[in-house]
């Protein structure tokens, strides 16, 4: 997996499954639905925002893959 523009280190399988049981644990399986989906949402926001900064300004985005 590529690191997230470039902040975050890549992470492997273990370190995916570590995280996936670490928030079963904190949120329950009841919730983790909610919490995925409001992370997903934030995401989007974030990345139309981006493209909308980046449109207003003229500059095109760097693709690094």
């Amino acid at each position: 997996m590529q690191s997230i523009l470039g902040l975050l280190p890549t992470l492997g399988p273990m370190e995916l499954v570590l995280i996936l049981a670490l928030a079963l644990v904190v949120f329950g399986a009841g919730k983790l639905p909610g919490v995925g989906k409001a992370i997903g949402q934030s995401l989007r926001e974030f990345r139309a925002a981006s493209k909308e900064d980046e449109h207003e300004q003229g500059t095109t985005p760097k693709n690094n893959s």
